[in-house]
This record gives structure tokens, C-alpha cells and sequence, in this order.
């Protein structure tokens, strides 16, 4: 299989990093956004420093990448925040930074995106929701609310972009031990764990391996889905 050119977008750390290190082993070329760089130094990753919420800051993005690379394969919406509160005391600020990052972000790449991926032969879009949705969990209202918007967004472009070939789908891990859920107490982990068929914490490598499912040129006819890791319905 040929070298692909894939966008992940939140790779200072996390899945995100693990996603850019998975990808570059595979021989591929990996473009990674976050507003740090990552500790990684590989002669096939390139990384811009930005706010993946701000517009103009992605059209140069963009237009830097059309510059260097005649086509993308795979965008990988991973960029995400979480700030766990009660409703009646979640401060409007920090809805309206997860919802610029969570979801106004993933919208605004999926739009760049578009004429890159129509040039490549087996275009993905792939993006990061969360169990958090399907379990409606307290204390997580305004996180939940910019994933399920993710989500119908996920199935929209799917409708839409199905005629040039291009795939959206997402993908909802169950907790998975990175800094998204340090402030999270063991506690409300284990109660969120009893509400899954697979009780357990999953790893990254769960999230590689649907990844990998959905980039998979057989996987042509698989779109609009959303796969929550842990037994969610």
C-alpha cells in the first residue's frame, strides 16, 4: 500500500499522538495541529502550532498543505476538551470554548478538507465523540451537547460528501486513560464503567484499531456510522 497523507488535528498528546505515531510507523505522511507541538521528530510529520477553532488560522493551514501535498487521504477530528461541572454552575465561557473546539472545529476542517480529499482514491474523514452522549452523563452537559452535534454533523457529511467518495464516520471511546479525564474522580470513572457491557477502562490501541477499520479501502460502504468502544447503545 502507498504512503497516505493524513491530518489529525490535536496531536500534542493523548490519542492524538499515538494516532500521528500509529499512521507514521505505517510509512505514512502525517500533518498534526495543536496549539503545542508534540515531542515527536519524524522526516514524515509536519506540525502547525494553532487554534484549530480559528478560521484564518486553518485557511493558511490549508493552504500550506495544498502547497506541499496534492491531495489528502484521511482527516482525523481528535482535537477536543472536556470540563466536567454541574449544569446550574457550568460558567457560559467554557460552553462556548468546547463548543468552538469540539464542534466548531471539527466543522470547520471537514469544509477545508473537501477538494483535498475529493483527489485522493479512498477519502476518510474520521471524528471523535464520546460515550459521554449515549449515557447522557451528569456533569458533562455541555460536553455531551458539542459531541452529539459532532455526531449529526458526522451524519450529515456523509449524506453530502457520499457522492465524491469520501466516508465520515466517528468513533465514541469509553474512558481511556489521558489528561481529557485526569480531573475526573475514580469514582464517577467506575460508575460510568458499570453502565458499559464491557466494563473496563479501553486503551488506545482499541481506538487504533477502528481507525484502521474505517481508513481500510474495504470499508468503501461503511459511512455515517458512529461505534462506541465498551458495549454502548
Amino acid at each position: 500500500m502507498s504512503s497516505r497523507n493524513i491530518l489529525i488535528t490535536g496531536t500534542s498528546r493523548g490519542i492524538g499522538l499515538s494516532l500521528a505515531e500509529h499512521f507514521l510507523a505505517q510509512g505514512d505522511r502525517v500533518i498534526g495541529v495543536s496549539r503545542s507541538s508534540p515531542d515527536l521528530n519524524h522526516d514524515n510529520y509536519i506540525h502547525f502550532n494553532a487554534d484549530v477553532a480559528d478560521e484564518a488560522a486553518v485557511q493558511q493551514i490549508f493552504i500550506q498543505i495544498k502547497k506541499q501535498h496534492s491531495h489528502l487521504d484521511v482527516l482525523i477530528n481528535n482535537a477536543g476538551i472536556a470540563k466536567m461541572n454541574a449544569f446550574a454552575l457550568t460558567p457560559f465561557s467554557n460552553v462556548k470554548q468546547i463548543m468552538d473546539i469540539n464542534f466548531l472545529a471539527t466543522f470547520l476542517f471537514c469544509q477545508k478538507a473537501i477538494n483535498l480529499l475529493r483527489k485522493s482514491s479512498n477519502p476518510r474523514i474520521i471524528n471523535l465523540t464520546t460515550v459521554a452522549v449515549p449515557l447522557n452523563l451528569a456533569g458533562e452537559a455541555a460536553y455531551a451537547a458539542s459531541k452529539s452535534a459532532v455526531e449529526s454533523l458526522t451524519r450529515i457529511i456523509a449524506k453530502e460528501l457520499g457522492s465524491f467518495n469520501i466516508t465520515c464516520n466517528a468513533i465514541g471511546p469509553s474512558p481511556i486513560k489521558t489528561q481529557l479525564i485526569s480531573g475526573v474522580s475514580t469514582d464517577k470513572i467506575d460508575k460510568l464503567l458499570q453502565q458499559q457491557a464491557i466494563q473496563k477502562m479501553a486503551v488506545v490501541e482499541d481506538v487504533l484499531n477502528i481507525v484502521d477499520f474505517y481508513v481500510n479501502p474495504k470499508s468503501h460502504m461503511v459511512t455515517g456510522q458512529v461505534l462506541y468502544l465498551g458495549g454502548i447503545s
